[in-house]
């Protein structure tokens, strides 16, 4: 496979999956500077490995969700979060990873996810505080 049809391919799933929107979005703030990152991401991620037929994008998605989580890695893990609507991920899948994380990755990185995916996930509940007035506020 060409370098050129990697691209192209990655774009095509990159696109399936974060959405037309995010990707023209994160090409038009491109420059000369980032390029060759943004042609590694879609050529190695998108185009290389997203695009390989023995896990299907919900696997992915959930995988990619946890392993976010566990980093730490709050911006990133929102952007997959959005996307896992694109995925057939549901919630009760991306919960069950998170329990994973706060397993094999600590309770802290899992709390923070959890925190974030109710925010995504159901945005119409909002962050309700399930604790008195001078209380430490439970976010799990």
């Amino acid at each position: 496979m060409t370098d050129e049809s990697r691209f192209e391919r990655g774009m095509r799933v990159r696109r399936a999956i974060l959405g037309d929107v995010h990707v023209d979005r994160s090409r038009a703030r491109e420059t000369e500077f980032d390029e060759p990152f943004q042609r590694l991401i879609t050529e190695a991620a998108w185009g290389s490995v997203w695009a390989r037929p023995d896990l299907e994008p919900r696997m992915r998605s959930l995988i990619t969700i946890a392993l976010l989580a566990g980093l730490g890695r709050e911006e990133e893990l929102a952007l997959h979060l959005r996307a896992s609507r694109n995925t057939g991920a549901t919630p009760d899948e991306i919960r069950e990873a998170l329990l994973h994380v706060a397993i094999y990755a600590g309770v802290p990185a899992a709390n923070a996810a959890m925190t974030l995916a109710k925010t995504i996930l159901f945005p119409e509940e909002g962050q309700l505080p399930r604790s008195d007035a001078g209380e430490v506020e439970d976010h799990a």
